[in-house]
Formats: C-alpha cells, structure tokens, sequence
C-alpha cells in the first residue's frame, strides 16, 4: 500500500511536447527499419536477428507481405511483457510496430537499391540499426524477443542478454537452410553492424568518459584540467584499504576526443598518478558543456 503511494506520487506525465517529440522519432526511426528492410536486406534474402528475422524467413515461405507478419509475431510478446514493461512503453512500441509493418508494406513494390548482397548486408544493416537505436533511445522498441527475455529472465539460468542472444543465433542459423548458407553470412554481417550502429545511436558519436584520478597532487592535476581542458573537477575522499591512508580522488566527466589530452595533463603534472577511465551512456545535468582545449 505505502508502495503504490510512492509509486503515484512520483509518476509523472509525460509533457505534451515530450510526447510530440517521442512519437515523430519512433516514427523516423520506424520508417527507416522499413526503409533498411525493403530496400536493402529482404530483396536480397537477408535477414536480422528476432522478430524481424523470422518474419521474413516466413514471408519467403508463405508470399505474404513482411508488414503481417511483423504485427502479428510481435503483438502477442507485447501483450506478454506488458505488466513488466509499463503502459507507456508498451504503447511506444506499439506504435513502432504499426508503422514498421505499415512501411515495409508501403514499399514491398519498390525495387532494391542494390544486388550486391554485401553493400545490401551494410547499407541495410547501417540504416536498421540507426533505426532501432533512434526507437529505443525515445521509449520503444521493434522486436518481441528483447520482451520475452525480460519476462522470462527470473525463470531461466540465463540473463537477457544471452536469451537474445540464443534465439538469434538459432533464427541466423535458420537461414542457412532456407536462404543458403552463403546468405546466412550476409545475414551475420547486416547483424552485427546493426547492433553497432544502435549503441552509435542510442550514445551518440561524442561517447563520454567517467574519469577518476589518485595523485599526490591533486590540487594540481585539478587546477590543470580547469585551466586546460575546461572541465569541472569534484574532489572525492579517499582512503587506502592496505594502508589506511587518506586520499583525495578526482573525479571528472570528459567527451571521447578530450581524453588523449586529459593523458598528457596528467603525464606532465605526474607521471605517476593512478588513472582509471570508463565509458559512460548518458550525461545530464551540471555545467556539461564542450570548452576550448589548450
């Protein structure tokens, strides 16, 4: 009971631009599924992971249109994962999916781009893949197998990375025997630069760095990447585990060009500082700003 106040007090609606915002990019990223599909991998017996992939497989079989079968797989993981996935998500990817299965639809008659089933397997796997990340990166998602790993997830020995994972490689497999297995490969390709091109999309190409700093001198390395590279700097306190020393960490957050010379601060202020970088999906808030390096 407590927990269902909190849980209404702190719901929020989404804004009605928000929710403008939301719908216009779940429908390019949509559109361009449709587009990387019909254009380029389908023409050329080459298929994707999940959903996707065994509705083509079936529409190869059966000449029926992609678009069916693309609603009518994925509508009942939806209605499955719907509890564990939220009302607003849910109606996302609904909307995602109607208009993925509406657009290949739409340009089922239009002729490929290409016969080379290689440019077919990078082009397709490139503009899907852009697609699917610009979905997920505004609340949706495309395919029903992501769903079923999520519900299913406390049940079976696996995490839901690995339950994708499996039925991918068991649908990719598939199409070595309906496709060949020559296009299996194309298919393996299209893949794995799809699910590149969604972490390029869903992080954006400037990928930011969560930086962490041990020295000595600390109150230098500080003031230099001020002065330097124009980020904001907080002194973290530390204490050594064997020696129960206290230490002043630096923590700071840098984009993925500024790291070479956030290095060479540090080398020339002290060469023997501890250094530990990590990548990081998302940064909000603060003074995050790009800044001239000198």
């Amino acid at each position: 009971m407590e927990y269902a106040q909190v849980e209404k007090r702190t719901h929020k609606k989404l804004s009605k631009w928000n929710l403008l915002k939301r719908a216009l990019f779940i429908f390019l990223g949509a559109a361009l599924v449709s587009v990387g599909l019909e254009i380029f991998l389908v023409p050329n017996n080459i298929i994707d992971g999940g959903i996707v992939g065994i509705s083509i497989i079936l529409s190869h079989l059966t000449n029926v249109q992609l678009g069916v079968f693309l609603f009518v797989l994925n509508l009942p993981f939806l209605f499955m994962g719907y509890k564990q996935i939220g009302k607003t998500f849910a109606l996302s990817t609904l909307f995602g999916i109607v208009i993925m299965s509406i657009g290949t639809s739409i340009l089922h008659p239009v002729p490929e781009l290409t016969e080379d089933p290689l440019l077919a397997a990078v082009f397709g796997g490139i503009i899907l893949g852009i697609g699917v990340g610009m979905v997920i990166r505004f609340g949706g998602s495309l395919d029903g197998t992501e769903i079923v790993a999520v519900v299913f997830n406390k049940r079976l020995p696996l995490s839901v990375g690995e339950t994708v994972m499996f039925f991918n490689i068991f649908i990719l497999g598939s199409a070595g025997f309906v496709f060949g297995w020559e296009r299996a490969m194309y298919s393996l390709i299209a893949y794995y630069i799809a699910f590149k091109m969604i972490d390029v999309t869903i992080q954006g190409l400037d990928e930011s760095r969560a930086v962490w700093i041990i020295s000595e001198m600390h109150r230098e390395i500080g003031d230099a990447l001020l002065a330097r590279l124009g980020r904001g700097v907080t002194y973290l306190n530390g204490e050594g585990a064997y020696t129960g020393e206290r230490k002043q960490v630096i923590f700071c957050v840098i984009t993925r060009l500024e790291e070479a010379k956030l290095k060479s601060i540090i080398e020339d202020t002290d060469p023997h500082a501890f250094l530990a970088v990590g990548a990081i999906n998302d940064v909000r808030g603060g003074n995050f700003k790009k800044k001239n390096i000198h």
